[in-house]
């Protein structure tokens, strides 16, 4: 990594510089560089003293831009924590691929009552009984207050203390290897939170410019090379200290740089130099609104070189598929034709005019080329539900049968599946928008801005929940008991059946589009996937289907129940099947 000793910082912009560390203040000395560099003895790193910077005499300690605690919150002076020091027990883990794999979506806060990386270990083996290969966390990066998304995190190499620390997340990884399960961890590089950001105080982290989240980071200015490797040491901390598997990349088309390489295929190559030498896969995905394949197009093609990237055309055919709305940027997806060419294109705009952007979005992927575990897609994410004015899940608007369909179309499709917690037993807690920032003003800004954004996609602004309030945390703790209840159990079995019809039929894990063939007509959906035919009647009555009598073994149906014989498929209305041979 680039920093030199445990307190050498890189801080062009001060003229002066002392470092507060224990209950002693020492001088610092600025190289040709531009790091400063402590002139005297100090406390070894490996005690964990607390420390910050006192910046051009001002007598307040600002924490370290690469702090890997702050016990005090963001505000506060850093703690020194040694990574070595964990006693790691994956010795013989050899990783887990993205082809052929499924994700799981959790935010530490609301997983568990207690919120914390420890108790998020106690339900592994619920993951694994459901087919679970790598579980995805929202960021867990040091943030203002108490809970979070994560989004507004300020301290990126520091774990936050209410999670556990650093300690903790050593424990949930080395706990998930143990028990055959990756780890993703969801960072953000396009923004900083609004509270708690000292790092223009050091240099020149920032450049001239907002994206929708907030200031844009200087990856292609004067000191940009510092910068840029501050989030590439970054990168490297997750996987090398913490033994994460891969990273998933947060709105990469909010990443303002005009460098070459670009950021990304810059750490597509340090991430594939750094597999290659851990010899095991690590994975970067990226969340990207742009549809454009270049993303995941090898570096000797001319792309990137990520390994995946999110497909929200997938969740919103989807969506309006089982739902039927279609405001705002739904809008395009009304026909379920849609649904069909998501399937057979991975995009749906894939150079074809948007109503919701007002132009023409997106570019054409390869079929031929591109294999289609590249996209990762959900029927839910913390997005879809939590952006949302009341946070509502599916489970509110639709039936078992809509759920179930909704498990079949993600899981038996040809794609990366990803689940939202609790979406397995339909849980009925939402995932509201929520903060905990201490300063009044912040708080109140948040809300408002809350309310007039919702008020753009026309919900009733009175529905809104403040984000402030801790009530709004405590609903979007997810329920565990809601698993012994019967639409609980009648769910669960339901992602069970399909987790062994993942692991068994080679025709769900098969990444070629080519293979993929989809027939639309009078609300009845067909996936044809080599010998895997998927069946889901969307249409208010119930549909009988005439098929060869040899055309396979019903393998799967929604709760409602689906019949095949001789030749003629059954299904009540919003019912779906899946047969094989």
């Amino acid at each position: 990594m680039s920093r030199r000793g445990p307190y050498d910082v890189w801080a062009p912009r001060p003229a002066s510089l002392r470092l507060s560390v224990g209950e002693a203040t020492v001088e610092m000395t600025k190289g040709d560089d531009d790091w400063w560099t402590p002139t005297a003895p100090v406390p070894d790193a490996t005690d964990e003293p607390d420390y910050g910077y006192l910046i051009d005499g001002d007598e307040v300690p600002r924490p370290d831009p690469r702090s890997r605690r702050q016990p005090a919150g963001v505000h506060g002076r850093s703690r020194s924590y040694d990574p070595s020091g964990f006693a790691w027990t994956d010795q013989a883990w050899t990783g887990r691929q993205l082809a052929g794999s499924v994700i799981y979506e959790l935010h530490v806060g609301t997983f568990t009552p207690e919120g914390t990386l420890d108790a998020a270990l106690g339900r592994l083996d619920h993951l694994r009984s459901i087919g679970v290969d790598l579980v995805e966390l929202l960021p867990v990066n040091a943030f203002n207050g108490t809970h979070n998304w994560g989004y507004d995190g300020v301290a990126w190499f520091a774990v936050q203390e209410e999670y556990g620390g650093p300690a903790a997340y050593q424990r949930f990884v080395d706990g998930c290897h143990a028990a055959g399960l990756g780890v993703i961890q969801d960072v953000v590089y396009n923004h900083l939170g609004p509270s708690g950001n000292y790092l223009p105080l050091f240099g020149p982290y920032l450049k001239d410019g907002r994206n929708t989240w907030g200031d844009l980071l200087n990856l292609d200015g004067e000191g940009s090379t510092e910068v840029r490797a501050y989030i590439r040491d970054n990168v490297r901390m997750w996987l090398e200290d913490y033994h994460v598997d891969g990273l998933r990349l947060d709105a990469v088309h909010a990443l303002s740089d005009s460098s070459r390489p670009h950021l990304l295929a810059q750490l597509a190559d340090d991430v594939a130099a750094l597999s290659a030498y851990q010899r095991r896969p690590l994975t970067l995905i990226a969340e990207s609104d742009l549809n454009d394949p270049v993303m995941v197009t090898p570096k000797e093609a001319g792309g990137y070189g990520l390994d995946a990237q999110w497909s929200d055309d997938f969740h919103h055919a989807v969506h309006v598929a089982l739902t039927g709305e279609t405001q705002g940027y739904y809008a395009d997806f009304a026909p379920l034709s849609a649904l069909a060419k998501v399937y057979e294109r991975g995009f749906f705009h894939d150079g074809t005019w948007s109503s919701f952007r007002d132009r023409s979005h997106g570019v054409p992927i390869d079929r031929a080329r591109m294999p289609t575990w590249r996209l990762v897609v959900c029927s839910q994410n913390h997005d879809q539900i939590g952006n949302r004015a009341r946070g509502d899940r599916l489970t509110e608007r639709l039936d078992d049968d809509q759920l179930a369909c909704a498990a079949l179309l993600t899981l038996a499709g040809p794609f990366t599946p990803m689940l939202f917690q609790g979406e397995e037993w339909a849980a009925s807690t939402p995932f509201q928008f929520f903060t905990s920032h201490p300063e009044e003003e912040l708080g109140k800004a948040t809300a408002e801005g809350r309310i007039a954004e919702f008020a753009e996609h026309g919900w009733d602004p009175a529905s809104v929940p403040d984000p402030q309030d801790p009530a709004t945390f405590r609903r979007s703790k997810l329920d565990w008991s809601e698993l012994e209840s019967e639409r609980g159990a009648r769910m669960l079995a339901v992602y069970r059946r399909l987790a062994e019809l993942r692991r068994t039929l080679p025709d769900l894990t098969d990444p070629r589009f080519t293979h993929v063939e989809c027939t639309v007509e009078d609300g009845l959906f067909m996936l044809q996937r080599g010998q895997v035919l998927v069946v889901v009647n969307f249409a208010n009555a119930p549909h009988h289907l005439e098929l060869t009598p040899d055309s396979g073994e019903l393998l799967f149906s929604t709760p409602g129940g689906a019949a095949y014989e001789g030749g003629t498929l059954r299904l009540p209305a919003h019912a779906g099947a899946l047969l094989y041979g």
